[in-house]
């Protein structure tokens, strides 16, 4: 059973998170690197270069890479500091063994030994789809490419997904349903040429801080700007046009808005009869959507919804971005259709200044899904479920249609399946779905439900802590290979460094458990993260995400390659959709009505707050990485309730201020932050933290049907004033943490500065 062998106070103070304050050997050590290394940041999708430096086989710091296309030597502050997570002391250097007395140490062989024993033992006992694999989408193309090979025919299950199920999935069946491919129409270099940018769900300035540039970039331009949200964010704040919707409510908003332009006749005509399909059925969807019926379902008022749709339908150019706040709901697909029903109603995609795109929220967002670890896809965005693409796939891989498994559980849909006991054994790979997944308490009880429960990670995550068995792997600058970014745009990652102790690059550790395993045929020629993608290449061609046309070296050469890139000779394609082409068989895009519905939980008597979550400018994600950084600890060092100053006054509640929140799933206590920024029915808490502080103690298990993305942005909750004695330990220790920065910051000699 995979419970916590100590309590978590023992196991936070033999594994962290502890912070790392300064590069190795101090802020007064010889500054001069053996050697200056050009690659990425290893956190959100815009995938920044960076320049690492590199002495005595650690990174000691970093340099602007001024000459790299996106953000042209500029970083956000986790770009800035990312380098501290090298060199680190929590860093799992050995194997490490769950007993008793807490995990202990264990030599290479004797772990790889005991995990192919135990997923061979639930196998015989329980049939090969009782073991799952989860990994992440921080991973490189080459190692997303081999996970779902290696679930399929390293473990020969159908049980794998991945944790972009909680990120990208909803744009990504959109867009496929849409226009045939998923991908952002454009590069970002559009985004500056556009007269209008309407962005939806998306806190621009906190979590892909350098697409602030390029909007700001048109503003100077003239361009006009909508933000979408029922914060106004950072960005909203320098907007011409803030639309605070409720929670949940986005399609509302996006019919409403096609009512209008077809009723004020600003409908590009001649692009939609000539390149898409289903206008009647969309516009007939929305004949009721007036803005008065628009305003009573989002709480917007109507004179706003009606400027919204003049300053969209009369622009001769513009750009709509979107991100998680449409996309992490139960009806995350239907909000993006929405969306690109906007879009192509008005013709402007596929030409200078005209474009599309939904923002990448992880490292590998855009690649990790195109090549095969998620449950329902084979490589090159192809469909598992199509006969021809599985037989493309098995003559690449060599195996037969019989050895392919078919469709697998999504993410949450493993979670679940875990609890009611039907999978028995996970492998995990950079993912910590005790944090990132919804109704935490109920992933804490599917985790101590398994036989078995190995993770490969280069820190003891809140996962790993329930885990038999640890296997250290890489950090992204220990290894080579490619990420795709929120453009499209496939990039190189260069290694910088060697990896400590025992600790070995993901992809080698599972060619060697396939070998194991007795699968080694399938696996044996992998010898390096090139011969990988070599391979990707190949299977890649002819699907959607085609990337048979790129090498490691056209990377280089080039700062990056867009795909697809069909044939070496190919120049990639920054923009999609030129001459109004578009993937799907005629070539046409399709208009998808998108009837208004609400979310699956809403407000009532008892719970009559909405809740929403996201992330803050100075964490990534469940926070692993980034809680670890002195520096982004000391700058928000545990999260909040953001309540606006009529709710708080309501629950007689200050600045600082206990607050308990309660949904249905479970409660916490947080300090109250008090702004103007939020509507006045709506609270927010970033979602960084574990345990006692995890914003998904409170979210809901409910899904999308069509992408199986977990409702994260719309919950019910209740709110109640309670005292500063009910904080958690764990919030008095983030306090405490965050003090030691400072201090240590402090004290720091003049020479620093």
């Amino acid at each position: 059973m995979s419970t916590l062998p100590l309590s978590q106070d023992q196991l936070r103070a033999q594994f962290g998170p502890h912070l790392n304050l300064a590069p190795p050997g101090g802020w007064l050590s010889d500054p001069t690197p053996d050697k200056v290394v050009e690659t990425h940041c290893c956190f959100c999708g815009q995938q920044c270069g960076i320049k690492l430096k590199v002495k005595d086989n650690k990174v000691i710091g970093f340099d602007p890479w001024e000459e790299f296309p996106f953000n042209q030597g500029k970083l956000c502050p986790k770009g800035v500091k990312r380098y501290l997570q090298g060199n680190h002391p929590d860093r799992l250097t050995k194997a490490l063994k769950r007993t008793e007395h807490g995990f202990e140490p264990m030599g290479w062989n004797e772990a790889m030994d005991r995990t192919v024993a135990e997923i061979q033992r639930i196998q015989q006992q329980h049939g090969k789809d009782a073991f799952a694999v989860l990994s992440g989408v921080s991973l490189t193309n080459e190692k997303s490419y081999l996970a779902g090979k290696f679930a399929r025919l390293g473990l020969q299950t159908k049980n794998l997904d991945y944790n972009g199920r909680l990120c990208m999935v909803s744009a990504g069946a959109g867009n496929k349903k849409a226009f045939g491919v998923d991908r952002a129409a454009n590069s970002w270099a559009d985004i500056e040429l556009a007269e209008v940018i309407w962005v939806a769900g998306s806190n621009v300035a906190e979590c892909s801080p350098i697409t602030t540039d390029y909007i700001w970039r048109a503003r100077d331009r003239g361009a006009l700007l909508i933000v979408v949200d029922p914060r106004i964010t950072p960005l909203a704040r320098t907007a011409d046009l803030v639309l605070p919707l409720k929670p949940g409510t986005d399609t509302a908003l996006t019919n409403g808005i096609l009512h209008l332009l077809n009723k004020w006749k600003l409908i590009d005509w001649d692009f939609v009869n000539a390149h898409t399909s289903g206008f009647e059925q969309a516009v007939e969807a929305v004949k009721d959507c007036t803005p008065e019926w628009t305003s009573q379902i989002t709480g917007l008022p109507v004179d706003a919804i009606e400027k919204a749709a003049r300053i969209w339908g009369e622009a001769r150019t513009s750009f709509l971005l979107h991100a998680r706040g449409i996309e992490h709901q139960s009806k995350g697909v239907e909000n993006v259709l929405g969306c690109i029903n906007m879009v192509l109603a008005t013709g402007r995609i596929g030409r200078p200044g005209c474009g599309y795109g939904t923002i990448t929220g992880q490292g590998n967002g855009q690649g990790g899904r195109e090549h095969g670890h998620k449950c329902d896809q084979l490589p090159g965005n192809r469909d598992i479920s199509n006969p021809e693409h599985r037989k493309y796939i098995c003559s690449v891989w060599g195996c037969t249609d019989e050895e392919l498994p078919g469709v697998g559980q999504s993410a949450q849909e493993i979670m679940n399946a875990i609890h009611a006991g039907e999978i028995k054994g996970l492998l995990l790979l950079c993912f910590n779905p005790l944090v990132s997944l919804p109704d935490s308490q109920f992933t804490r009880e599917a985790l101590s439900k398994l036989e078995f429960f190995v993770c490969l990670d280069f820190f003891l995550s809140e996962s790993a802590q329930h885990a038999d068995i640890v296997l250290p792997s890489a950090l992204q600058e220990e290894d080579e290979g490619t990420t795709t970014s929120a453009e499209g745009r496939v990039i190189k990652i260069n290694k910088a460094v060697d990896c400590p102790g025992d600790a070995r690059p993901d992809w080698q550790i599972m060619v060697e458990l396939a070998r194991r395993l007795g699968r080694g045929k399938y696996f044996d020629h992998f010898t390096s993260p090139e011969a990988i993608f070599n391979e990707l290449r190949v299977a890649s061609k002819g699907g959607t995400a085609d990337y048979a046309g790129i090498t490691y070296e056209k990377i280089v050469k080039n700062m990056g390659v867009f795909w697809p890139c069909p044939t070496e000779d190919h120049p990639g394609t920054p923009r999609l959709f030129e001459g109004g082409q578009f993937f799907h068989p005629d070539g046409k895009a399709k208009f998808i009505p998108t009837p208004w519905r609400p979310p699956m939980e809403v407000v009532d008597d008892e719970y009559p707050i909405w809740l929403t979550s996201g992330r803050v400018v100075f964490h990534y994600l469940s926070g692993t990485q980034t809680r670890r950084i002195g520096f982004l600890v000391e700058q928000c060092p545990h999260p909040y309730l953001e309540i606006h100053p009529r709710l708080a006054e309501k629950y007689g509640l200050a600045e600082g201020d206990a607050v308990e929140i309660t949904s249905r799933r479970g409660s916490m206590v947080l300090p109250a932050k008090v702004v103007k920024t939020i509507r006045p029915d709506t609270v927010f808490i970033p979602y960084h933290w574990a345990g006692a502080l995890s914003a998904n103690r409170l979210t809901a298990r409910h899904l999308d049907p069509v992408s199986k993305i977990p409702e994260f942005k719309v919950s019910a909750v209740r709110l109640k004033k309670t005292t500063k004695d009910q904080f958690s330990p764990e919030l008095a220790e983030l306090q405490r943490m965050a003090y030691e920065a400072r201090s240590t910051q402090s004290q720091m000699p003049e020479q620093v500065f």
